[in-house]
């Protein structure tokens, strides 16, 4: 396969797809020009952004982190034992030791771990220390989970099966069409017999929701007002900081928390000669984050290539793991 360095450092095998990672200026004056302005979340994400996102998975309001730790680790035994032997994982999301180690520790005869991000330098740097923790050869590929991607042969020690490990909710940051088309592309990916292990952001009160993403320290608001800051910087745009605002609505209609930045006067700026007119309470809308009941969950994967065989929840009904098979 092409651009495939084996062994790479401490890696079995480091793959380079060459992701399209976007360019912020196209992006961004495509998005502004829509009629609901938006910028992906994912360029909420430069050096600062991720630092904030960090502190946000700290905070008291936030519950998901913290929550599905909980779930994966009070759950450990029962989710392993019916994974089975003999897999190899497969992770959308390069994570830490602490997300992954339980899984390969956990599981009967683990036979290698793969980890997948877009963001290169933090791949190769992710993948490095977790082959410094993890019993079992590590390898690396960089790509976008929203392209396809075939999996090297004859590199690793050949699996019973592929296990697919995507926590953190991301699924739900997705359109539900778009959650479909990725997990249409992962039964391609991980193959016949495949399991794949999510984790899901479950419906729960607004009083628990709107906190989440609205904390009182400001730190989200900091993280999505950011994004204004790298236009600023980045673009050259001019525009006041203090035009706008951080607001994050629940969206009942389609079940999900939405991230905007919201004009609180008629505003405007110019990115590149172009201008862009805001009227007070016009927004950019920059992510959403849906929120599933499990009936709801099992009619979206009803309508891919896998099947739920297990569903793990915490006490409180919110969140869920979910264990599907494409048997």
């Amino acid at each position: 396969m092409t651009n495939l360095e084996a062994p790479f450092g401490a890696l079995a095998y480091f793959l380079d797809l060459h992701p399209d990672t976007g360019d912020f200026k196209t992006d961004v004056l495509k998005g502004l020009a829509q009629p609901q302005k938006s910028i992906s979340p994912k360029y909420l994400y430069d050096e600062y952004g991720s630092k904030l996102f960090d502190q946000i998975t700290e905070l008291e309001e936030y519950y998901p982190t913290r929550t599905e730790k909980a779930l994966f680790l009070g759950h450990a035994d029962e989710i392993t034992a019916a994974i089975g032997n003999g897999s190899a994982i497969f992770e959308y999301g390069s994570g830490s030791s602490e997300k992954i180690e339980w899984l390969v520790r956990g599981l009967a005869a683990p036979v290698a771990y793969v980890a997948m991000d877009i963001s290169k330098d933090h791949l190769i740097e992710s993948a490095k220390a977790l082959a410094g923790a993890l019993p079992v050869p590590v390898a690396a590929i960089c790509a976008d989970f929203h392209a396809p991607v075939e999996l090297p042969q004859g590199v690793l020690p050949p699996p019973d099966s592929w296990l697919g490990y995507f926590p953190g909710s991301t699924l739900g940051n997705m359109l539900p069409e778009t959650a479909i088309q990725f997990l249409t592309r992962a039964s391609q990916t991980l193959g016949k017999n495949a399991q794949f292990l999510i984790g899901i952001d479950l419906e729960k009160d607004i009083g628990v929701l709107k906190p989440a993403y609205d904390d009182a320290a400001g730190v989200t608001a900091a993280f999505n007002l950011n994004l204004l800051r790298r236009i600023r910087r980045e673009l050259d745009a001019t525009l006041s900081m203090d035009d706008f605002e951080h607001f994050a609505p629940y969206n009942e209609k389609n079940r999900r928390i939405e991230m905007h930045l919201r004009a609180v006067k008629p505003t405007s700026f110019t990115i590149d000669g172009q201008i862009f007119d805001f009227q007070e309470g016009e927004t950019i809308h920059t992510e959403n984050s849906h929120k599933y009941s499990v009936d709801r969950l099992k009619d979206l994967i009803e309508q891919t290539p896998w099947r739920v065989n297990h569903v793990w929840t915490d006490p409180k009904g919110w969140y869920a793991a979910c264990l599907l098979s494409n048997n």
